[in-house]
């Protein structure tokens, strides 16, 4: 890998990878192998119930990534308790990050919140928080009080971004603009919170300029992490009605593995990667067959930048501006 001396990628390409990945982020953060755990606390979301819309986003079948909306309710502690016996007859875990994920984590009174979040914590094998929601479910109160946990472990809040394009947003029927997600995290920083966001590669109308603009953006803002999402469909979702029918063509492997490399080359090497495909189990999945095999198209990632000598970071340029200015910026803004 050709990187100069005061490339900040060397953090990681020392370790013999090309991108910044959980794992690693991990044994520096925690000195361990940290395993996270998802936990549904049962919340709702504000785009299903008529709040901001009705029906979710386009792409949306909360069944198809919570084994949890399937089956029986039981508490955060049942729910931890569970997932750390099977994870440890599977894997070495030195401790677990509570990962509040279903749905928006966000959505609710302080009071319920608090309630969740610190019974999570009351867990002696639990490290800290992930906390996954919606940019407009970020109010002062909430984030008042994740500041306050923030101060006793540690804590990152996942914030749906899938793009900063409105255009995209509308389609995908997310109810909010792109807006939201500048003010959130203009306050979210202010607090001295962490922030990662979820972004989807592939979708409809967008170039490759266009995802790459998302990259430079969650570049500009120092973004903790990112989760990198393949478009797929799942069953049960107005987006396989769309596949369907034949108005919306799914990204091939091919051009999947094009979006991400590219992606990745413009995003800080400082960044975090915590996920760089996603799928659903085969009984949710209608398309595309190729995310199912997730291992397989993490190498097939891994040696495409390989063969292109390329890494995170190599087209990343270090920038001053702040949410304000980006909002500005953004190209579908107006």
């Amino acid at each position: 890998m050709k990187l100069p001396d005061k490339n900040p990628a060397r953090e990681w390409s020392s370790s013999g990878f090309r991108y910044y990945p959980l794992s690693l982020f991990y044994r520096k953060q925690f000195g361990g192998r940290i395993r996270k755990i998802s936990l549904d606390a049962g919340f709702g979301c504000p785009n299903v119930d008529g709040t901001v819309g009705r029906g979710g986003c386009i792409f949306c079948n909360i069944q198809s990534f919570s084994p949890s909306r399937r089956g029986s309710t039981r508490t955060i502690s049942q729910q931890i308790d569970d997932a750390i016996w099977r994870l440890r007859g599977r894997y070495r875990a030195d401790g677990f990050l509570a990962y509040f994920q279903p749905a928006t984590n966000t959505y609710a009174p302080p009071e319920r919140l608090r309630a969740v979040y610190e019974e999570a914590l009351a867990h002696p094998e639990v490290v800290g928080l992930a906390i996954g929601t919606r940019p407009d479910c970020a109010g002062e109160e909430v984030l008042d009080l994740l500041a306050e946990l923030a101060e006793r472990t540690w804590l990152l809040v996942e914030y749906g971004l899938q793009s900063i394009h409105d255009r995209s947003l509308a389609w995908m029927n997310r109810g909010h603009r792109v807006d939201a997600f500048f003010d959130a995290v203009e306050r979210t920083r202010r607090r001295g919170l962490r922030f990662g966001a979820h972004v989807i590669l592939g979708l409809p109308g967008e170039t490759a300029e266009d995802m790459i603009a998302t990259a430079k953006t969650l570049a500009k803002l120092n973004a903790h992490s990112v989760k990198i999402h393949n478009l797929y469909a799942a069953r049960d979702t107005r987006l396989a009605e769309e596949v369907a029918a034949g108005n919306v063509i799914l990204p091939t492997q091919e051009a999947y593995l094009d979006d991400v490399i590219g992606f990745l080359e413009h995003l800080s090497p400082h960044c975090v990667i915590d996920r760089l495909l996603s799928n659903a189990p085969p009984e949710y999945l209608v398309a595309p067959p190729w995310c199912l095999e997730g291992a397989a198209v993490r190498q097939a990632i891994e040696a495409e930048l390989l063969r292109r000598d390329t890494w995170q970071g190599r087209l990343w340029k270090t920038g001053g501006e702040n949410a304000s200015d980006l909002a500005v910026e953004s190209p579908d803004r107006l």
